[in-house]
């Protein structure tokens, strides 16, 4: 089978069963080609209903969880995009041509350095890459979306706070077995209103709070 077969398959048979319907990120996930941001080692999996290892203990989401970021977000054109985790630079692509622009951030050089690699696969993706602790003292700045790829065991408010009035940020808040991926929107400068969307479970961001653990 070839690529753009695979590809039209994984949009038609996973992402669109997950109820993403927006045609604008249907569209980036059959045009971005998902293959060339897999590990080499893991290429015959690039379509898989399924993370895939990436190196480091961390995982590239599977594709109907990232077409749900992509959609929850309710991305314009006119944009700018925050990605708090990069990996392998294939959801930075897809928010890329969604967003007017995109800052992509990850702790690890590794993954900024692949991400940069892979990324030249998509000539018209415009993302700046950055090495950096989320979890640091810096300022963020202002965004209208923020996708958090990493799970949040406690959620953290700093993320939000970056959001410009009327922002949108996904994150994935809990711990193992069940965790709550939600939608959070800046209603004013003192206001946020988060929303539940789904159950899912998928690993911890690099660094962030654990819950305190029980002592008996």
């Amino acid at each position: 089978m070839d690529t753009l077969t695979a590809r039209q398959q994984m949009v038609d048979q996973q992402i669109r069963t997950w109820e993403v319907l927006d045609p604008r990120v249907l569209d980036v996930l059959s045009t971005v080609p998902r293959e060339a941001f897999v590990p080499a080692n893991y290429g015959e999996l690039a379509f898989a209903d399924a993370p895939i290892p990436i190196g480091f203990g961390q995982y590239m989401l599977a594709p109907k969880l990232q077409g749900r970021i992509l959609q929850a977000l309710s991305i314009n054109a006119s944009d700018s995009a925050l990605e708090i985790g990069t990996g392998t630079g294939y959801l930075s692509a897809c928010l890329s041509l969604l967003a007017a622009s995109t800052h992509s951030v990850d702790v690890r050089a590794d993954f900024i350095d692949f991400a940069a690699a892979n990324l030249r696969a998509v000539p018209q993706a415009r993302v700046r890459l950055e090495t950096r602790d989320a979890f640091g003292p810096a300022p963020w700045g202002e965004y209208d979306v923020i996708a958090v790829t990493g799970s949040l065991p406690v959620y953290d408010m700093r993320f939000e706070r970056a959001l410009r009035v009327g922002g949108r940020l996904f994150a994935v808040v809990g711990v193992a077995p069940v965790m709550d991926a939600i939608l959070v929107r800046r209603v004013d400068s003192t206001e946020w209103i988060r929303e539940s969307l789904f159950e899912t479970v998928i690993g911890p961001l690099i660094n962030a709070a654990k819950p305190p653990e029980f002592v008996f």
